[in-house]
Order: structure tokens, then C-alpha cells, then sequence
């Protein structure tokens, strides 16, 4: 899978284009804005685009005190062009109603994930105090730093390759009103290294009081990944577990089960799966009360090396 289309709506609204010039169009109901200038630039020299600077800064402009929700997709040509962080901090007075933040919402022939250029995410949540929702995707200097924000609810982070390193500056973080978090793990050629060790504070439930949705996406090990959750003591507080979208098979699939932990839940997304339709009825059965997504399984590789038989969704 890659990302072949923008997203149609963010924190519950319909997502609007900005144009690249002229005035806003007119809405009728509370929307999610989009700036994006995809523009090829050959410079390589990892500088923000100038022709995305001065759409953004007329934007502010124009709406800024009314927006609420802000969708940012590409930034001039990402593998070059490195993310306009700077420039959204210092705009941060100029949006005082701002909620939610998608930052990185590009197609793949606008820049594949791995290429974008981002560089630390984390002083955006510094200059928002305010925010409730942030949703970043990245590979290429992709970072984090440990941060408080005491209103955070909801913090997703797409990558095809997640390091340790940013995996352990979220965990290290204070964020006591999260309630949802999404973590895209990725693979380990795109630096994807990130383990359950890792991710054992999180599972020990020493992290975020108040969470009730864990995704742990995308993950190359998503069979030792569902082992170490099943019995994690973290999901005694979960309505919603996300293991989609990785190289899940019947192994971790037959632990979660077995694990005996997962009867309460709401919901269990497994979707864009290796389960084999026997083990896939398995877990159904078990979990009666449980809405279990089991949709798009796949089809291993015929190769003889097993660890390059399955595929996380999204990588390069």
C-alpha cells in the first residue's frame, strides 16, 4: 500500500483545499483546511519552500483566527524541502482557535514517506497548547522530544520505519489527557527498529492515564508484537486495539486469543493481515462480543527466506 490520495476528511470534518490563489471558498459547516503547494524544487539543500511560505502566510491572513482544524500536505517537494515546523510555531498567535493538526498529508508521487523531510515534530505541541489532535507522517529525519501538554487527546504518528529513539522520547512524555495513540512501527530497512521492548513502559501501563485506544501499526514483528500485548496489563483500560496493517500471522494471532485479555474491548483491528482463515474464525468465535476487523488478508511470498515472506503496508 501507499498513499494514493489525499485525506477527504480530519478530526471529523470534511477537509477544503486551499487555493494557490485568490480568496477561500465559502463553507457552510466547520471544515478542515488544507494547504499544500506541491511543487518540484531541485534544490537540495534542505531548506522550507519559499512558494509554500507565502501560501501559508496568506492563508493566516485571510482565516487564520477562525481555523480550527489545519491539514498540511506538501510542503514544496518533501525529500528537499524540509517541513514548515519553524513557520507554524511562529503562526501559532495567529491561530488561537486551532485544535487539530495533520501535518504531512501527501501522496506518493508527491514524495514517498520514507523521503519526507520533517526533523523534530515535537515544538509544534510547545506551541499549541491548545490542541487536542496531532497527526504527523515522516521518515527522513524523522524526530521527537520528550514534552508536557496537558491536552492532548489524541497523537498519531505514520512512518514506514519508526525509530527506538522516537518511540522512546513519545513514551517519555507527559501527556495525561491522551486517550489515543497511534504509532506506525514500519519496517526495519527504513529504520523500523523499534521492539516490544521498547514499548514495554506503554504495555506495563506506566504511560498515559487516561488512554483507551492503542495502535501499534504497520509492524514488521507483529507476531512477537501481539504476544508481548496479549497479557500486557495495559489492556485492562483499552476499548480499542489496533495491530493492523503488519505481517500478523497465526502465531500472534492465536496469543492474543490465548492471552485471555482482549474479552472486554470494543473493537480489534487486524485488518491487512497473514492469518489463515481457520485461525482468522478462531479468534472471531472467541471474541463474541468483540467487533474483530479480519478483512484484506494477504498472501505470504513464495521465497524461501521466511523473515522476507510478508510485508508491512506502508515502508518505502
Amino acid at each position: 500500500m501507499t498513499f494514493s490520495a489525499h485525506a477527504t476528511t480530519f478530526a471529523g470534518r470534511p477537509v477544503v483545499d486551499v487555493p494557490l490563489d485568490g480568496p477561500l471558498p465559502t463553507v457552510d459547516a466547520p471544515v478542515a483546511w488544507r494547504v499544500s503547494v506541491p511543487e518540484y524544487d531541485t534544490r537540495d539543500d534542505n531548506v522550507p519552500s519559499d512558494a509554500f511560505a507565502a501560501t501559508f502566510e496568506r492563508f493566516v491572513t485571510q482565516a487564520g483566527a477562525q481555523v480550527e482544524a489545519l491539514v498540511v500536505g506538501a510542503w514544496g517537494y518533501a525529500a528537499f524541502n524540509t517541513a514548515p515546523i519553524a513557520q507554524l510555531c511562529a503562526a501559532a498567535t495567529r491561530l488561537p482557535a486551532l485544535r487539530a493538526l495533520f501535518l504531512g498529508d501527501m501522496t506518493f508521487e508527491e514524495c514517498e514517506i520514507s523521503w519526507m523531510l520533517v526533523g523534530d515534530v515535537s515544538p509544534l505541541l510547545t506551541a499549541y497548547p491548545a490542541l487536542e489532535v496531532l497527526r504527523v507522517r515522516g521518515g527522513q529525519d524523522f524526530r521527537f522530544s520528550p514534552v508536557r501538554h496537558a491536552g492532548l487527546r489524541e497523537l498519531a504518528v505514520e512512518s514506514g520505519g519508526l525509530t527506538p529513539a522516537f518511540v522512546h522520547a513519545v513514551l517519555d512524555s507527559d501527556l495525561p489527557a491522551l486517550t489515543d495513540l497511534e504509532l506506525w512501527l514500519g519496517d526495519s530497512s527504513y529504520g523500523g527498529d523499534t521492539t516490544a521492548e521498547d514499548l514495554a513502559p506503554l504495555l506495563a501501563g506506566e504511560r498515559f492515564p487516561a488512554l483507551r485506544r492503542l495502535g501499534l501499526r504497520n509492524a514488521e514483528h507483529a507476531d512477537d508484537l501481539a504476544e508481548a500485548v496479549a497479557t500486557a496489563p495495559v489492556l485492562a483500560r483499552l476499548e480499542r486495539l489496533d495491530l493492523s496493517m503488519g505481517t500478523l500471522g497465526d502465531r500472534g494471532a492465536r496469543a492474543l486469543l490465548a492471552g485471555g485479555a482482549l474479552t472486554h474491548l470494543a473493537e480489534l483491528d487486524l485488518h491487512r493481515h497473514y492469518v489463515t482463515e481457520q485461525v482468522a474464525a478462531e479468534v472471531t468465535a472467541g471474541l463474541p462480543g468483540v467487533r474483530v476487523d479480519l478483512s484484506d488478508p494477504q498472501e505470504e511470498d513464495d521465497d524461501e527466506d521466511e523473515e522476507f515472506r510478508r510485508y508491512v503496508a506502508v515502508a518505502e
